[in-house]
């Protein structure tokens, strides 16, 4: 079971109720037990100053993860972390990577989760085997693959294509 704690911290338009915890079940489905994870649905200025304080970066980003530091003592408990999605980005993205806003959505989502669950995309490898699964559950939902006829970083697409 997934419980999913969404905070709308932003009056910006984004998927409903169902569809995030939707895409969280289909991102976890391979954990074993609960999950508990929190997703923060904020505008540019917060997504900003978070992607500044945590990465150093001065500017506002798609999704950042922030995975629960759990003591040795309590690691059976199903607590995640923390996803913060910035809905203007996202929208922004879609639009100049001729995506569907909800497939994005979905995309950004399902990758959060992986972050959360202990993948990265820092090496080459580890990036193909993060990419591939994204991909299979993007898939399952009916949706293209992301990184598809692409040079560009999908997750980061001021970047080129290598992952931070």
């Amino acid at each position: 079971m997934v419980e999913l704690d969404l905070q709308r911290a932003s009056t910006a338009p984004a998927p409903g109720d169902a569809a995030f915890l939707r895409w969280c079940e289909l991102a976890l489905r391979q954990r074993r037990g609960d999950s508990e994870l929190t997703i923060r649905l904020v505008d540019e200025p917060e997504a900003r100053a978070l992607n500044h304080t945590y990465r150093h970066k001065d500017y506002a980003t798609n999704v950042l993860s922030f995975p629960a530091e759990v003591p040795n003592e309590l690691l059976d408990i199903p607590l995640l972390g923390d996803l913060v999605i910035c809905t203007q980005v996202v929208a922004r993205e879609a639009g100049e990577q001729g995506k569907a806003l909800d497939a994005h959505w979905a995309h950004l989502v399902i990758h959060g989760c992986l972050h959360l669950l202990g993948f990265d995309h820092i090496e080459d490898e580890e990036a193909e085997e993060m990419e591939s699964l994204e991909q299979e559950l993007l898939a399952e939902l009916g949706y293209p693959d992301p990184y598809a006829d692409d040079d560009t970083d999908p997750i980061n697409p001021d970047a080129p294509k290598e992952h931070e």
